[in-house]
């Protein structure tokens, strides 16, 4: 195998440090040693993917295995790409230098859908040919995995195989597979797809899909012995995941540098719009011990100042005040950081962010999600006015003088009042800072997302708003937001494609072929999208976006994603849906009542926490 001359590109790019693979804590192996070479790919840039948790997670167990060679690829920015294809060098992977192409598999991480283009980016640049009917046992097994392959449909043409869940226990079953089968991999994929093969893999070749005269689907017709639908993988314990114990240090900025824990996996608290809270459930806790241990070990072997307790609702875990104390105060003398994401809104979550940050303090952020407690009860966002308005003052009084808030526009049911409650609970906020601290200035920043109707969620049946009616939602928020308020909004463009992919079936292979054709990637990027040439892909296709972003959904028709089960009942979606209608709350299930979700007794798992019996117990 040779190895790439990439020194000779590094001159001629900015930021050639992305592309050198040499950081602390990386790990070389040598590839005649091993029987399985995998190349994880994270279909964004260096900065990006470096910053996510899952791709740490899944190098480090893979390495773990003596039979296995694990590396990493990031797409490479548009000027070394202009590079490569002009001097005929392929994508490499960085530890070794060595072409993706040669590798025995190819996983690559689906975080969201405005990077499907840069899967056919990275195909592309490796040489590998991008739709899996033109590929055979000279190329690599190309493998999709993370959130966005829950609807796997879009992407269907280019994998040859989609990890559904959990990525840890399935990743393991990948590479036994291959050391069984070699580069056989029709004789792999009948086994990955059969009905005695591991959970959470789905062979897209194994299922056809059918379509009504209308463009509804119509059917999906599995092959003899492929399980349907596919259930999702899952780590019953987290404690059995053992955490990186030395992560590689990133050798320029990244978005998140710094050591990452991942203290729970799964959120009961049901808000109807977030698919993350369905497709994990249930809550998993990380032992306590382990966190405290491996956070010493991490700090140790990287020099990293700040360690970040990541989840859905970190302030949720069982054990967080202990945590968060212990933490604190066995790093407190080294000057290292504990930092949590957005806060739940109550005055406990305050409390615990001032013995957090009494090493160094940095700006709270809060998600209301909606300006008005009518739409939070539509999306089961247990929050009042009053508790938000409560946290900020408990804040306040502690000091702080830095706050963001969140929401989303283009919600279910969402009225131009809904809008205008969100730049009057800004002002009240405001308003509290000034009573509170008269003398100190206040740094409030609120930042709306535009809704995206997402697969497995209550809402998957609704449509989304029209470009122009978001827009002119902003314009409004905009025009009622006093100027000392700084307001960030998504681009409602880029929402719009979003969207469409999110709910697509298998058709939409060929929009996302055309709109890379014409240009698109880096999609998520907004000095990047390229809106005209996705709508000229659709066009092209004899596609219509708003037919996929703009359509509400019966609920009696065949949803693309029907092959893919995450556990949660249809049924259960179903009621959630009417729920949200009828301006109805479901709560939290940590609080002792099951809503019959169906996830527990379907998939064998129970929720644990890191202390107790009963509810959660790890023990």
């Amino acid at each position: 195998m040779a190895v790439v001359d990439r020194d000779a590109l590094l001159p001629r790019v900015a930021k050639p440090i992305r592309y050198l693979g040499e950081e602390y804590n990386a790990i070389h192996k040598d590839h005649a040693t091993v029987k399985v070479t995998v190349a994880l790919a994270f279909p964004d840039s260096y900065e990006v993917g470096m910053s996510h948790l899952g791709l740490r997670l899944l190098y480090d167990l893979l390495n773990r295995r003596s039979d296995c060679a694990c590396e990493r690829v990031f797409a490479p920015w548009r000027d070394m790409a202009e590079e490569m294809r002009r001097t005929g060098t392929p994508l490499w992977a960085l530890e070794s230098g060595r072409p993706v192409a040669e590798f025995d598999v190819l996983g690559i991480s689906l975080q969201h859908e405005l990077n499907f283009t840069n899967v056919l980016y990275l195909l592309d640049l490796a040489g590998i040919p991008l739709r899996r009917g033109e590929r055979d046992s000279r190329h690599p097994l190309v493998v999709g995995g993370g959130p966005a392959a829950f609807n796997p449909e879009p992407l269907a043409d280019f994998f040859d195989l989609f990890v559904v869940g959990d990525g840890e226990l399935a990743a393991g079953e990948l590479v036994d597979l291959v050391v069984r089968h070699g580069r056989d991999w029709p004789g792999l994929l009948e086994e990955a797809a059969s009905a005695a093969g591991p959970a959470g893999f789905y062979v897209p070749e194994m299922y056809e899909h059918h379509y009504a005269a209308d463009g509804v689907l119509r059917a999906i017709t599995p092959r003899p012995n492929a399980r349907f639908p596919v259930e999702r993988a899952i780590v019953p314990d987290l404690g059995m995941i053992p955490l990186p114990e030395a992560p590689i240090v990133p050798s320029t900025d990244v978005v998140h540098d710094r050591v990452v824990l991942e203290i729970c996996r799964g959120c009961t608290r049901g808000c109807r719009f977030c698919q993350a809270g369905m497709i994990y459930r249930p809550v998993r806790e990380r032992p306590l011990e382990q966190l405290m241990e491996m956070a010493a070990r991490q700090l140790g072997t990287t020099g990293h100042e700040e360690v970040s307790l990541a989840s859905l609702s970190a302030t949720d875990y069982s054990r967080i005040d202990e945590l968060v104390r212990g933490l604190v105060a066995g790093h407190r003398e080294k000057g290292v950081g504990v930092s949590l994401p957005s806060l739940r809104i109550d005055a406990f979550s305050v409390g615990l962010a001032a013995e957090i940050q009494s090493v160094r303090k940095s700006g709270l952020t809060f998600a209301p999600e909606a300006g008005t407690e009518r739409l939070r009860r539509v999306i089961n966002k247990n929050v009042e006015e009053e508790d938000l308005l409560a946290a900020v003052s408990a804040a306040f009084r502690q000091g702080w003088d830095s706050v963001k808030l969140y929401f989303m526009i283009g919600l279910p049911t969402e009225t131009d009042d809904d809008i205008l409650a969100i730049a009057d609970l800004a002002r009240k906020v405001w308003a509290r800072h000034r009573e509170l601290r008269p003398q100190r200035g206040l740094r409030l920043a609120v930042s709306c997302a535009s809704f995206v109707p997402k697969a497995h969620t209550p809402f998957q049946w609704e449509p989304q708003d029209l470009p122009a009616e978001l827009e002119r939602k902003q314009a409004l928020l905009r025009s009622a937001m006093p100027r000392r308020i700084k307001l960030s909004w998504h681009s409602a463009r880029q929402s719009v494609i979003e969207a469409a992919l999110a709910r697509g079936d298998r058709r939409l292979g060929r929009v996302i072929e055309r709109a890379y054709r014409r240009g698109a990637r880096f999609d998520a990027w907004d000095d990047q999208f390229l809106f005209d040439e996705w709508l000229g892909a659709f066009a092209d296709e004899g596609l219509d976006v708003g037919w996929y972003a703009h359509r509400r959904r019966s609920r009696d028709e065949l949803l693309p994603w029907a092959a893919v089960d995450s556990g949660v009942d249809e049924g259960f979606l179903w009621d959630e849906f009417e729920k949200a209608r009828a301006g109805l709350t479901t709560a939290d299930c940590r609080n002792g009542d099951c809503h019959a979700c169906g996830l527990c007794d379907k998939l064998g798992v129970a929720p644990r926490q890191a202390v107790g019996h009963g509810w959660g117990s790890a023990g």
